[in-house]
């Protein structure tokens, strides 16, 4: 019966020329348990309701570096040479197969816990697989980007498809049938822009993009996020940290099991406990987190562009110099701030950009309406509850996505990205 429903959902569309709805899943039949977004956001899915995936020594992969930006080798201090050249990883099938890049979220390394859950899972599904750094990590910046001055999302896209190109020409001898493309979180955001540009160029012809939980409104997304650290916490005290606060608990629950045991299923056992953090206390630990991302965003492109706005322009900075001073400085600086000293001054010198309102249209889904409203192998996973939703987004996603979107009802941001609901519909999705 439900079949059939759906099925006269789509012709009556198809027939009379409105837009499609979103497939929107139902809370009680869709399974997963977590129903606070934030500990959904740090813990995300209990282990036995995640896919079976292949073990490490099971996939064939090895990490490759290029040498995009040969002049950051000599404009960089001698402590950033490690990321001089940009690193990305490989995994690869015997024979011809898909191919599909996914792009890390907001200053995530191409090797971060995500990209490798999603790695593990498609390769396990037959594809080449290439995990790329977030256009906002220290090492992407220093190593692949022009402007070292991340949140242009044209720019941070030009970047990425440089580097896409340049992971191609360097395995002349991969066989590939089609290519496939997947970022999450902000990462979401830049495939867009990517597949956007790709329109134009035509060195890959994705053959379908799938987006996981992106920003909207960036700025709303980002504003969300930054107001998580003004999170008032019980506990605290000018004698008592918030890290403190957390080490204790930990301390106790491990204390408690009689072992230490580090893991991915950690978070999700460690809220099951009578340690568990508070309400208040996950938004402090997801805002913090956050946060720590913006400092590393403003310090790398300060230092990169010589602005002396953190560190002095001339200050002598070797191997053994510290730098915690310079990124305690950065950590004052939200991306607001960010943004207001950086990006903007650089946006309008550059690009003769004018307000922060076009700024924001320039560089969230909206500068993409259009385009994704009429490009059929575009799609979108987002959760009800994403935290860095903001009013109105959802429904520009239904306006724009029709039955390209499918909207669950829990996950809070990617924390229901590893529940086997969700892996088995994105695999369906590039199956086509």
């Amino acid at each position: 019966m439900q079949y059939f429903s759906r099925l006269a959902l789509l012709l009556g569309g198809l027939l009379l020329g409105t837009p499609l709805l979103a497939a929107d899943i139902d809370a009680e039949t869709y399974g997963y348990p977590i129903t606070n977004p934030f500990e959904a956001t740090i813990a995300t899915t209990p282990p036995e309701l995640r896919p079976t995936l292949p073990a490490d020594a099971d996939i064939r992969q090895d990490d490759y570096q290029l040498r995009l930006r040969p002049e950051r080798e000599f404009e960089l201090p001698e402590n950033f040479w490690p990321v001089t050249r940009m690193r990305y990883r490989l995994a690869e099938q015997k024979g011809e197969a898909p191919l599909i890049f996914l792009i890390a979220g907001t200053g995530a390394h191409y090797a971060s816990s995500t990209n490798e859950y999603l790695k593990k899972l498609f390769y396990g599904a037959g594809y080449h697989v290439v995990q790329l750094s977030s256009p906002t990590s220290y090492d992407f910046m220093a190593s692949a980007s022009r402007f070292a001055t991340p949140g242009l999302s044209s720019d941070d896209a030009d970047d990425l498809y440089r580097a896409m190109q340049a992971v191609r020409a360097n395995h002349p001898s991969l066989q590939v049938s089609d290519y496939y493309l997947s970022g999450y979180s902000l990462g979401a955001l830049h495939a867009a822009f990517v597949s956007k540009l790709d329109e134009t160029r035509r060195s890959f012809n994705f053959k379908r993009v799938l987006l996981l939980n992106p920003p909207v409104n960036l700025y709303t997304s980002i504003s969300n996020l930054d107001r998580l650290v003004q999170t008032q916490v019980e506990g605290i005290s000018n004698s008592t940290t918030f890290y403190e606060l957390v080490l204790g608990k930990l301390t106790r629950y491990f204390r408690e099991k009689g072992y230490v045991d580090i893991n991915d299923a950690l978070l999700y056992d460690f809220q099951q406990s009578p340690q568990q953090l508070s309400d208040e206390q996950m938004a402090m630990l997801i805002g913090t987190s956050f946060r720590f991302s913006s400092a590393d965003i403003a310090f790398t492109s300060d230092l990169i562009n010589r602005r002396g706005l953190i560190t002095p322009v001339n200050y002598p900075i070797e191997q053994g110099t510290s730098l915690t001073p310079f990124f305690e400085r950065a950590l004052q600086c939200d991306f607001d701030c960010y943004m207001t000293e950086q990006l903007i001054p650089m946006w309008r010198a550059r690009y003769d950009g004018g307000t922060l309102n076009q700024l924001i249209n320039q560089v969230s889904l909206y500068g993409l309406e259009d385009y994704l409203k009429t490009s059929s192998k575009i799609a979108v996973m987002h959760n009800a509850d994403d935290v860095i939703l903001g009013p109105g987004d959802i429904g520009f996603l239904r306006n724009t996505f029709g039955d390209r979107l499918t909207l669950y009802p829990l996950g809070g941001h990617c924390g229901n990205l590893n529940y086997r609901v969700n892996s088995d519909a994105m695999l369906e999705f590039f199956r086509g």
